[in-house]
């Protein structure tokens, strides 16, 4: 029979074969019946001839996909391949979830744009997973409304720290300075690569340090003394000093090395991140290779040293003295900071080495061979903002000691070094929130004390009026007298120390032997003394220094916002998400006052909701709804040619003084010693086995672990209880 019917099917006609193709396909499934070679299977009543039943054969691939296609046309979905639905049963065949349980459901749980945002932001401001969360669903009236658990926060962070890892840190550096750049479009990095494509060094400065540079840039300190991160490079921020005698950032660097080559990479970077603007001054600390940097780079600049560090180095080479009964700190001081004229200074230096014995001494050997940047006698005509040192990187040294541990990688630093940023500026938000809302208290109701509050900030007004009410303590003696220009002895109650004041009357031009408007940019009490005599009430306008008054920033309060609407729509989903969230917060606050109030907002709030989602639907349907898979803008068309850098990795410095057995982890780190010490037992773990912290430790100063998949697990069967082991501190989790 079997045979008979495949010899039938091979002797099809040529007019059977012939039909036409609307023919053909409404008796496909028949002709696919003689195809059929076990047919016991196969039920031939008039309801089940469209079905296909398990065991059923075919003698090629052909038939049976015509077969398929026919059951697909019967059955769900058309042979074009699209789904249709043609039965519905809308009764479940299980017991349905309960309403408060529904957000349990992992089908339920996922997290917005907006909420990873929200996440990533409370991560960097270092708030506990446990804290974020309920944060969070405060914000939306309980957990069950959230979208997603605490575990499914924790290991999202989790495996936001994996990616980082695999990228490696040259590649995590690249990608974070690269979407600041997206960002803000005047925010400036550069990276110096060497012949192996290893990074070297690094600097960077966005678009309000830059800003702060013009306004203030005259003096700038450069430190490099503070090592952080892991790779222990010198941390080499670029300060200064604004209106309010507050420290500002101008811009930062991460050095590979402290040698000429280095130095003069990161000052050209650094003077064409700026326009070519060379500062007046810089203050630095004594290094022959940053020295020789400056020459070449800042021709312009007047090089001053950093007192402090001087005064250190004092007591460090000269401890024998330094903290002697012969005063040597005393008549050392005087030397840096006293006289008027070099005579003076080179007499009173020979002395000191005369009285101490230390006139072969060959620290202050080369010490006086660089006087000219260090001893105040030589650097009075060069202002310096009133700073002789650079303590001012001192302090941000240490405030950043608060942020950023040692322990960070790179992008962790520049992440952190961000708050740093943000709390400098905050402050300065502060004092000119002060500045515009109160006055300063006055020591006496005089005119020019009077003037001086109205165009200096309080800071600096501060110290103006320091220098005014002593002048009643000091004694002006006129010696010459030449048509209008007047020449005039100051001393302190008449003692022997006297300083030169010459006053031109038609101009109201006045210069101290002190020079202290020189180097401060404020006058001194000297000149103070003879003004005052002269019957001058207010400051002459040619010695109110811009830098200092109130108007140095003339701009509005708002813009210290970081973006205005305009320049915000069209940047990352986080920044929208940010300026939406502002604009939110000031409606809730006013429509929580009065139940009216809420209920009027609740029902614009639907409506929009609405409007929102027709205008998404517009959007979707002309093609022009982009998927939030990328923050990254379209480059114009002249930086699509900008050269983009392939760097392979960070270059470490030679394990110089690192013990020889020291081990590296991935990504070239050397691993802590919580990472390579053996305590105990070591436990290793599948990335499978892990599910929202599931494996703990309950004694956490028996073990130390550093995880890494996928590894084998072992222990000892003392320390396994119920078949779980159970950590209450994992690094890497």
């Amino acid at each position: 029979m079997e045979s008979s019917d495949e010899e039938k099917y091979d002797s099809v006609s040529e007019d059977e074969a012939s039909v036409s193709e609307d023919e053909a396909l409404v008796s496909e499934f028949e002709e696919e019946k003689d195809d059929i070679v076990n047919k016991e299977n196969y039920v031939k009543t008039e309801e089940k001839k469209d079905e296909l039943n398990i065991g059923m054969e075919f003698s090629s691939d052909e038939t049976a996909y015509k077969a398929y296609k026919k059951f697909a046309g019967e059955h769900g979905f058309n042979r074009t391949g699209r789904y249709k639905i043609v039965s519905f049963n809308q009764n479940h065949n299980h017991d349905l979830v309960k309403t408060p349980m529904k957000h349990l459901l992992k089908g339920n749980r996922m997290f917005s744009v907006a909420q990873i945002q929200h996440a990533d932001d409370a991560e960097m401001s270092g708030i506990s997973a446990k804290s974020t969360v309920e944060m969070m669903s405060r914000e939306v009236g309980g957990r069950e409304n959230l979208g997603f658990l605490e575990k499914d926060y924790r290991n999202y962070i989790y495996r936001k720290r994996m990616e980082k890892m695999v990228k490696g840190d040259a590649g995590a550096v690249l990608e974070y300075f690269q979407k600041k750049k997206v960002d803000n479009s005047s925010f400036f990095y550069s990276l110096q690569l060497d012949e192996d494509d290893m990074i070297t060094n690094i600097f960077w400065a966005d678009d309000r340090s830059i800003s702060d540079y013009n306004l203030f840039g005259d003096v700038v300190c450069f430190d490099t003394t503070y090592k952080t991160n892991e790779y222990d490079r010198p941390f080499a921020p670029f300060n200064g000093v604004n209106h309010h005698k507050q420290t500002v950032v101008f811009g930062a660097a991460l050095l590979y090395d402290e040698t000429t080559e280095s130095y003069k990479w990161l000052f050209e970077t650094f003077l064409g991140a700026m326009s070519g603007k060379q500062p007046k001054t810089i203050l630095t600390d004594q290094s022959a290779a940053m020295a020789n940097a400056i020459v070449k780079v800042f021709p312009e600049t007047k090089h001053r040293l950093c007192v402090w560090h001087i005064y250190q180095n004092a007591a460090k080479k000269l401890s024998h003295v330094f903290h002697g009964p012969g005063q040597f700190a005393t008549d050392f001081g005087n030397c840096v900071y006293d006289h008027e004229e070099e005579e003076d200074w080179l007499l009173a230096w020979s002395n000191m080495l005369n009285k101490h014995n230390l006139i072969e001494n060959k620290w202050l050997k080369n010490m006086f061979e660089v006087r000219e940047k260090w001893a105040m006698v030589y650097g009075r005509h060069t202002f310096t903002a009133d700073m002789v040192s650079t303590q001012r990187s001192e302090s941000m040294n240490n405030i950043l000691k608060r942020y950023l541990k040692s322990s960070y990688d790179l992008l962790s630093f520049f992440e952190h070094y961000e708050k740093v940023l943000d709390d400098r500026r905050y402050n300065e938000l502060n004092a000119d929130f002060k500045m515009m809302h109160t006055s300063s208290v006055l020591s006496a109701t005089v005119e020019m004390l009077q003037h001086a509050e109205e165009v200096y900030t309080p800071e600096v007004f501060k110290l103006f009026q320091k220098q005014y009410t002593v002048i009643g303590d000091y004694v002006a003696k006129k010696v010459s007298k030449s048509e209008m220009v007047y020449e005039y002895k100051v001393s302190y109650r008449g003692g022997p120390r006297e300083h030169l004041v010459n006053y031109d009357a038609t101009n109201q031009t006045i210069q101290c032997s002190c020079m202290k408007y020189s180097f401060a940019g404020i006058l001194c009490r000297h000149a103070l003394k003879v003004l005052d005599k002269k019957d001058v009430r207010r400051i002459p306008s040619s010695y109110i220094l811009n830098r200092w008054s109130k108007e140095a920033k003339s701009r509005n309060i708002s813009s210290y916002r970081s973006e205005t609407f305009n320049g915000t729509v069209t940047q990352s989903i986080g920044k929208r998400y940010s300026h939406l969230c502002h604009n939110f917060r000031e409606i809730a606050f006013v429509a929580a006052e009065h139940v009216e109030l809420t209920m009027c907002a609740n029902e614009a709030a639907c409506e929009l909701i609405k409007i929102l989602e027709k205008k998404k639907k517009e959007l979707v349907k002309a093609n022009a709804w982009m998927l939030p898979t990328s923050n990254v803008e379209h480059v114009d068309r002249e930086e699509e040619d900008e050269e983009v850098l392939n760097a392979r990795g960070i270059k470490r410095k030679a394990t110089v003084g690192r013990p020889k057995n020291k081990k590296v982890g991935p990504h070239g780190r050397y691993l802590n010693a919580l990472e390579t010490k053996k305590r105990g037992f070591n436990f290793c773990y599948q990335q499978s086995d892990i599910t929202d912290r599931a494996i703990f430790l309950t004694s956490a100063t028996r073990f130390n672990f550093c995880f890494r998949y996928p590894l084998i697990c072992s222990y000892k069967q003392s320390d396994f209880t119920d078949g779980v082991f159970f950590f209450t501190s994992v690094s890497g989790i």
